[in-house]
């Protein structure tokens, strides 16, 4: 343990763990992918390359209760750690309410939909239509 806090400290990786060189449409395929098996609604995916220096895509989703969106939120932080070895931050698993998932390059939002409703996040990307009211 004391070679990984001094490699650590050094910026370097810790021995014993391998680099993944993940890209953002691999994070990407497998977040949408485990998004359909999982039976979320109203997908909503947005390219922020060239937009935001935070992320190069965000994902909106919903679930039909808190439950669900606990369940989806934590289907897709097991299946990028399993299958790409990705580890994610995760905020508001415990509400349920809304989860916020960081992967590094792809951002998603779960929401029950009273709540997504309630913040209409994807209406700060999304380009509304020419003539379109906000």
């Amino acid at each position: 343990m004391a070679n990984a806090a001094s490699a650590a400290e050094r910026g370097q990786p810790m021995p014993g763990v391998t680099q993944n060189q993940v890209t953002s449409a691999e994070i990407l395929a497998l977040v949408l992918e485990t998004l359909s098996d999982n039976k979320a609604e109203d997908v909503v995916q947005i390219d922020l390359r060239g937009k935001s220096a935070v992320c190069d895509h965000m994902v909106i989703c919903s679930g039909r209760s808190s439950r669900q969106v606990a369940a989806i939120s934590e289907k897709v932080s097991e299946e990028l750690k399993q299958k790409l070895g990705v580890l994610c931050k995760m905020e508001g698993k415990e509400t349920g309410d809304w989860v916020l998932i960081d992967s590094g390059d792809v951002v998603l939002h779960v929401f029950r939909p009273e709540v997504r409703e309630f913040y209409q996040l994807e209406k700060m990307w999304v380009p509304s239509a020419p003539g379109a009211q906000a």
